[in-house]
């Protein structure tokens, strides 16, 4: 066993002999758990399977899940449907794809100008965002817990050079969650499209632009091979968290250990996830930019618009949502003060470290 391997072994090792697991169960349970990611995507589709993995090795074998990729059994945009009418057990998915149900699902998966993956949870953790996002997941027959973190995202593809706010106008644009909201303010056309589907419809000239996680995904799916310009900073996403989303009546009838199995399966998975993504998107952009991609960085007048607009879609969406209303005013408290806190200590750090690094 490798240094590596024996890590995560160990963690499940101890975690078998807490008070959670000490109740031993002998029912066998099978669960068919749908996802909203396609098999190319290692890293994406790759969480359902660590999570199905880490549920067995918990429970030796005797709480299975039976994964699906998007399309199998369920479309890639309809995994919450299919979890809350119990046509599944559970599925893996990301909550801005269902802001057209209940705009508040955003604030559990990735809003433009938001929080990275540490200020997220410990807004979930140790600030109200559990318990108001329970509220939201329990108006849809579903328990929610996450699984997966991307971290930092790249803006997106475009076939022409963004200068200026005026060259977001016609645009039509592969985007997800809030962040079609904010580019149809500046007069682009937002396309909400699955992963597998975003290429032909880049190669075809149905969509002008495109975004999606970030360069090991991007060009796992080619989109360097119809679009040249790849631009930075990913204000739109500075993170997205992935659920398990489980219907309740499944999670009331699953014995207590398997509940605790499932749920520290999706912490693994948001570490693995995670580091994964980090590992491989920086030399991903290496090997894109060495093959042609120009790799080129948004004008600060088209970032200001973007914050400006982004805003205005907040409070309008507000003023007709009171449980939206609720959670922003809390989610702008808890970002105001992460901001701040983390504007002294790791934003001007790592600003330091990179500017003195030699090797840059």
């Amino acid at each position: 066993m490798t240094r590596r391997q024996f890590a995560p072994a160990a963690a499940l090792a101890t975690l078998a002999a807490s008070p959670a697991f000490a109740q031993q169960t002998n029912e066998i349970v099978k669960w068919r758990f749908t996802t909203s990611f396609p098999k190319s995507l290692d890293t994406l589709f790759g969480a359902s399977q660590t999570v199905a993995r880490i549920v067995g090795e918990l429970t030796d074998g005797k709480f299975q899940l039976q994964v699906f990729a998007a399309g199998e059994i369920v479309p890639a945009l309809q995994v919450l449907d299919a979890v809350s009418n119990g046509t599944v057990e559970a599925g893996h998915t990301y909550t801005g794809y269902y802001i057209g149900k209940n705009p508040s699902f955003i604030f559990d998966g990735s809003l433009p100008f938001g929080f990275t993956p540490r200020q997220h949870n410990a807004w979930m953790m140790f600030g109200d965002g559990r318990k108001l996002m329970d509220e939201v997941y329990d108006s849809f027959n579903v328990v929610a817990f996450p699984a997966g973190q991307t971290g930092g995202q790249m803006f997106g593809w475009f076939r022409k050079e963004i200068k200026s706010p005026k060259d977001f106008e016609g645009l039509k644009m592969r985007t997800a969650g809030f962040g079609g909201k904010v580019m149809q303010k500046l007069g682009a056309v937002p396309q909400q499209i699955a992963g597998g589907e975003i290429y032909p419809a880049m190669e075809r000239g149905t969509i002008d632009a495109c975004e999606w996680v970030g360069p090991y995904d991007d060009e796992k799916l080619g989109f360097n091979k119809v679009a040249k310009y790849y631009y930075t900073p990913g204000v739109m996403e500075l993170e997205a968290v992935n659920q398990i989303m489980v219907g309740k009546q499944p999670w009331a009838s699953l014995p207590p250990r398997y509940q605790a199995a499932l749920r520290y399966a999706g912490n693994y998975a948001m570490t693995e996830m995670l580091a994964s993504y980090d590992a491989k998107n920086a030399q991903a952009i290496a090997r894109l930019v060495a093959s042609g991609t120009q790799l080129s960085v948004l004008p600060e007048d088209v970032i200001k618009a973007l914050r400006g607009a982004l805003e205005q879609v907040l409070d309008e969406e507000a003023a007709g949502n009171e449980q939206f209303k609720k959670i922003l005013a809390n989610w702008r408290q808890f970002r105001a003060d992460q901001h701040r806190w983390f504007s002294i200590a790791d934003t001007r750090a790592e600003l330091a470290v990179y500017r003195t690094d030699p090797q840059r």
